[in-house]
């Protein structure tokens, strides 16, 4: 009786159909919170062993070094290609002169970088050996 209420509404097959999927949405969320739950918000990989978070490097070759009219110093650095993507160069602000004291244009570097005041600005550099892949 209650499926013939159902196609008389014009709802027909959809209401046991939604509610099948409305269950399964809710089993899917429910275990996406669980294994959210269970997986640390940092990877240990990532962690010292005192806790505290390693930062990430990152490697480029030293393009130019370089002081705009108003007295900034930035540094031009080639990125290594990452995901398909092909070298890119990319203009870092440079808070303090000594950051960059004996890197030659052209070496080798890592470097760790974070946007302040709307600037990708280096917050450490430091030479390493050749990337033998590119």
């Amino acid at each position: 009786m209650a499926q013939w209420k159902e196609m008389r509404l014009g709802l027909g097959m959809w209401v046991p159909a939604l509610r099948g999927a409305a269950l399964a949405a809710a089993a899917i969320v429910a275990i996406a919170a669980n294994a959210a739950a269970a997986q640390p918000a940092v990877s240990p990989e990532a962690t010292s062993p005192s806790g505290q978070a390693v930062p990430v490097f990152t490697r480029a070759r030293l393009v130019s070094v370089e002081q705009d009219a108003g007295g900034k110093l930035y540094v031009r650095l080639k990125l290594l290609p990452r995901a398909k993507l092909p070298f890119t160069t990319q203009a870092f602000r440079v808070p303090d002169g000594a950051l960059l004291a004996g890197l030659p244009a052209g070496a080798w570097v890592k470097f760790t970088a974070r946007h302040v005041e709307g600037e990708n600005t280096l917050t450490s550099i430091q030479v390493t050996e050749e990337c033998k892949r590119f």
